[in-house]
């Protein structure tokens, strides 16, 4: 028996649509990241892209669980002396919710060139109406039950 190795040609992907109101923040990253990596997929191989694109709607309305609203912090250093930044959850909700879903998802990816590439098929947007992707034909992925995850292809 030999070993299936995906190549960059014979990829079919896909594209999702996800609305984001109400889903919890760390198991919405979980599931995206899974599927921009593409191990939902049986052609998945560690060394190449084998992900689908997905389109995250309604990222202002996002939840999360206990005072991490209040309490969890995001921090920014700019390698300069007094150049360290905290935001708050709360703030970055309220000004940014976008970056905070990628940057959930980001820190999900493999840190290489390839999570890098993975992370450009992520399209999040705060408002339903304002993505453009509607040529794309985007299949709406249903996350609420326990183990829905995007089918695998055959």
């Amino acid at each position: 028996m030999k070993t299936y190795v995906a190549k960059p040609a014979d990829l079919k992907r896909r594209w999702y649509f996800v609305d984001a109101e109400g889903q919890i923040l760390g198991r919405l990253a979980a599931r995206l990241a899974r599927i921009l990596q593409g191990k939902h997929k049986p052609e998945w191989t560690p060394h190449i892209d084998t992900g689908d694109f997905v389109v995250v709607v309604n990222a202002s309305k996002i939840a999360v669980t206990g005072d991490k609203k209040e309490t969890k912090i995001y921090q920014t250093f700019s390698g300069y002396p007094g150049g360290q930044k905290l935001k708050p959850l709360q703030e970055m909700l309220r000004r940014r919710p976008e970056e905070v879903l990628r940057l959930a998802v980001r820190r999900m990816l493999p840190k290489t060139r390839l999570g890098r590439k993975m992370l450009l098929k992520l399209k999040v947007h705060d408002k339903l109406p304002s993505h453009g992707y509607r040529a794309q034909r985007p299949e709406p992925l249903m996350l609420d039950s326990a183990r829905a995850e995007a089918p695998a292809e055959v």
